[in-house]
């Protein structure tokens, strides 16, 4: 019993001292606060989108495109956040295609 416990409480300070699970925290605040950026952008879309609307009677292309790839390179993001994904998002791959969604 007493190997077990120290072999489990090695395998943790392993672990814990891998510089993977490090380098891959630093990334993971930087695309936390690039996150934050992202949505704001969104909102100001939305903000946007809603003006043109109102004012010509339908939505703008280019503002629908960017809000599509905006809410893939989210997708992604939160992918890598939420370790669904090893990919590292923008700019690290390609800006995703509005198409990709």
């Amino acid at each position: 019993m007493t190997n077990e416990k120290e072999t489990n409480l090695d395998n943790i300070k392993t672990n814990i001292l891998k510089p993977d699970h490090w380098v891959r925290l630093l990334f993971m605040i930087l695309f936390g606060l690039v996150l934050q950026v992202a949505s704001i952008v969104v909102g100001v879309v939305v903000v946007l989108q809603f003006i043109f609307a109102l004012i010509t009677g339908k939505d703008n292309e280019n503002l629908r495109q960017l809000g599509a790839s905006l809410t893939a390179y989210i997708a992604q993001t939160l992918a890598f956040l939420t370790y669904n994904s090893e990919d590292k998002p923008f700019p690290f791959s390609d800006w995703p295609d509005a198409k990709d969604e």
